[in-house]
């Protein structure tokens, strides 16, 4: 790989955008697609090779080339460091998530009570305006407290991430909603939120609700089937 295109790489990982790499098997010429200089069935080929999150080989015209995907790492912003989220974080770790813990409450978000947790003891609207989270991002919000949830979905649901989620009971979801419809949120926006959020699997303790959780984030990222999520 040469020098210029793993700087090129390095840039994409460290701003989080997704590109594949397409090499020549016959002559070694790279691309990072999509490039305007590359043929735009190989730019096809990468795009697919990105949404499917697979490497794969394509066969172009008399030409074989390797096309390796770079998605950026998936990502679960978890806003309060609850006791839900004590559970939810090492689950989200295992599945192959990066995890981000917001608490501005240093006595609830610390390294004692999440021993090497990523954590953020800003606000939750800063610290999603820094976050931007994308298309590869989960947003979960833990706290019941409208002080630190209401700003955070609100940012969320200005962004492109692929889910969001609230925990609390129906009635302290539609409070919710009626808080974010009066900021400005409009009826179809307000439906990607998942409250109460997780798959209804009958989850009564903590570690099971966080089960749930992971759950229904793996099943909206993979395309599996919600069909349990009626509360």
């Amino acid at each position: 790989m040469k020098n210029a295109t793993i700087t090129a790489l390095n840039h994409a990982m460290a701003t989080r955008q997704p590109v594949a790499f397409a090499k020549n098997l016959s002559d070694g010429t790279e691309f990072l697609l999509p490039d305007p200089h590359a043929p735009e069935a190989l730019n096809e080929a990468g795009r697919l090779a990105l949404a499917a999150d697979k490497s794969t080989t394509h066969v172009l015209g008399s030409e074989s080339w390797f096309i390796e995907a770079r998605n950026p790492a998936p990502r679960l912003v978890l806003v309060g460091a609850v006791h839900i989220a004590q559970a939810l974080a090492p689950l989200a770790s295992m599945s192959g998530f990066e995890v981000i813990l917001i608490d501005p409450r240093q006595g609830f978000g610390n390294q004692e009570r999440f021993p090497g947790a990523n954590l953020v003891n800003d606000w939750p609207d800063e610290a999603l305006n820094q976050l931007k989270p994308d298309m590869r991002t989960a947003v979960v919000t833990l706290t019941h407290d409208p002080k630190l949830d209401d700003p955070a979905l609100d940012r969320a649901l200005h962004s492109n991430a692929f889910y969001i989620g609230a925990l609390g009971s129906r009635k302290t979801h539609a409070a919710r909603l009626e808080r974010l419809s009066a900021l400005g949120h409009q009826a179809e926006s307000l439906q990607r939120i998942r409250g109460p959020v997780g798959l209804d699997i009958g989850s009564v303790t903590t570690p099971e609700i966080a089960l749930s959780i992971i759950a229904e984030i793996v099943a909206v990222r993979r395309g599996g089937s919600l069909g349990l999520r009626v509360k």
